[in-house]
């Protein structure tokens, strides 16, 4: 069954005033890996998620827009934590492509049998909390948490049976693997963590699933 995925970041002595600092780090590395260096929307929530957006921008980064430098990490984050403030988190949106299945047409919109794998773009929103933003949810979300979606691309349970999973889509959900623990080896090398954590939703072990995952794959 497909679960939602987030790796969560502590930070030793940490202040309100360097969550810009350790978020744009954090972005930083994911630009490193995801090779986008841009943001696709920055939103502020008060109090919780529950609540109204105080502040939102959504960038289009098209071919237009590559000529604007609002949408980079270096100033989309300064712009959107202008106010910072203790009970506020701050999300940003970034992409990255990993590689899903999808079903080939055959001649005159006839479903063909095989499966075609492309590079898909998958949106990843890294959050930083305010100390009192939802009752001090920091403590069990970290100072950063970044949300990758479903775990899907990397599992592929409820998407691929065993049977179907043949060289092409065997390399290809190696790959997305592949990125998912660089970008957090990266992070734990590079953005000065105190510690981390990668978990699900649900609370069923990752690093277990992976595990079986890679060892059918090879």
């Amino acid at each position: 069954m497909a679960d939602q995925l987030y790796l969560s970041l502590w930070f030793p002595n940490f202040r309100l005033e360097t969550l810009r600092i350790v978020l744009a780090s954090v972005m930083r590395q994911f630009a490193a890996i995801s090779g986008e260096k841009r943001v696709s929307a920055a939103t502020v929530y008060a109090l919780s998620f529950n609540e109204a957006p105080v502040y939102q921008r959504i960038y289009v980064n098209d071919d237009r827009a590559q000529a604007s430098d609002a949408s980079l990490i270096e100033n989309a984050v300064p712009e959107a934590t202008e106010q910072l403030h203790d009970d506020m988190a701050y999300e940003f949106e970034m992409k990255w492509n990993l590689w899903a299945p999808a079903p080939a047409n055959g001649p005159a919109g006839e479903a063909a049998l095989d499966t075609l794998w492309r590079p898909t773009p998958t949106t990843v929103r890294i959050i930083g909390f305010g100390p009192r933003f939802d009752h001090a949810a920091y403590e069990q979300n970290g100072h950063v948490r970044v949300d990758f979606g479903l775990d899907t691309p990397w599992v592929m349970d409820d998407t691929l049976e065993e049977g179907e999973l043949d060289a092409e889509a065997r390399q290809h959900i190696q790959q997305n693997v592949e990125m998912l623990l660089a970008f957090t080896l990266l992070v734990e090398k590079k953005s000065n963590i105190s510690s981390r954590l990668l978990w699900t939703e649900s609370g069923e072990p990752l690093a277990e699933k992976l595990i079986a995952r890679l060892q059918r794959l090879n």
